[in-house]
């Protein structure tokens, strides 16, 4: 069994120990609602494609998916036509957005159990969530770095945005707070990534064209670093410049086990592993449990040390 096999199995077994009472369950079927925010990006994508996969297992169950397009008040308009068709738990990915109340107070109003996933909405009621602790990542990628650095230089960090955006904040002042104590400056790009290659990329090469003395890239997502990677490639500086980031999808994990890379580390958030926590904990709730409120799931920081463990190549992000 892999690591991510092992994790994947800790994790379900820690969420929903009660799942061996589904049978409960199984003498009806089930409608299991899923609303995304967006379905834009690999990220969000295999989250949904994790939920179906798992509910395979159950002949009872029918998964209905919707995607709102990045649109909240089109997410609110599926959470209605999803209660209309009767579901028995919706499992919500909010994506970027911090909060949805219209769609939350509908849930509440038909009392209809909701687990979210990856982003915990604010201002609603809401029967469980399972994700990363974004802080936690943040830190132990700020430890990567400090102990990298030596304790001094500079690190250059680019957000992903905007300024409301909880999960980005969360990660960027983990490693900021391992920086505290030490005679490592943060350089902060002055504008937003937007969480892409392209985002990435620019910003980068503006903190290149500005500051001299750069050791080190910190990104709150992997695909800003992989354009960032890009940048500091173009500028030559590939070799003085390593690269860290969030979230342990495939093409990072690739460049990291490349011999020579100057991509570090990234801290694993693992969309399959959050997506079939999810669904896990919906069917316990729905077996009659009362699983743990809210479960941050395990992750850890990949090197070249233990990349290997975790890559995928089949995997959807």
């Amino acid at each position: 069994m892999t690591i991510v096999q092992r994790l994947r199995t800790a994790a379900l077994a820690g969420i929903a120990g009660m799942v061996l009472t589904v049978s409960a369950a199984q003498a009806k079927d089930i409608k299991v609602g899923v609303v995304n925010l967006s379905l834009c990006c690999a990220y969000f994508v295999g989250m949904d494609a994790a939920v179906k996969d798992e509910a395979k297992a159950f002949s009872n169950v029918t998964v209905l998916s919707t995607d709102a397009d990045g649109d909240v008040a089109k997410l609110t308009a599926n959470v209605e036509d999803l209660l209309n068709q009767n579901v028995d738990v919706l499992i919500i990915s909010g994506a970027w957005i911090e909060a949805a109340p219209a769609a939350l107070e509908a849930i509440q109003q038909a009392g209809v159990p909701v687990v979210m996933v990856d982003r915990l909405l604010k201002g609603g009621q809401y029967t469980a969530w399972v994700g990363p602790d974004n802080r936690v990542i943040g830190e132990g990628i700020g430890d990567y770095i400090v102990k990298r650095l030596g304790g001094k230089g500079k690190v250059a960090i680019i957000r992903g945005g905007p300024a409301d955006n909880t999960i980005g904040s969360n990660r960027t002042d983990g490693v900021k707070a391992k920086l505290e104590g030490t005679d490592i400056e943060a350089l902060v790009a002055p504008g937003w990534g937007g969480w892409s290659a392209d985002g990435g990329f620019r910003q980068m090469e503006d903190l290149l064209a500005k500051n001299a003395e750069i050791n080190a890239v910190f990104c709150e997502n992997d695909s800003m670093c992989l354009g960032a990677q890009k940048a500091v490639a173009d500028a030559g500086r590939a070799k003085d410049i390593f690269i860290a980031s969030v979230d342990g999808e495939k093409g990072t994990l690739a460049e990291i086990m490349k011999e020579g890379s100057n991509y570090g580390a990234t801290g694993l958030n693992s969309s399959d592993q959050i997506g079939r926590a999810g669904f896990n904990r919906a069917m316990a709730i729905l077996a009659g449990g009362t699983p743990q409120k809210d479960t941050a799931l395990p992750s850890p920081i990949i090197t070249a040390d233990n990349a290997a463990k975790y890559y995928n190549p089949e995997s959807k992000f």
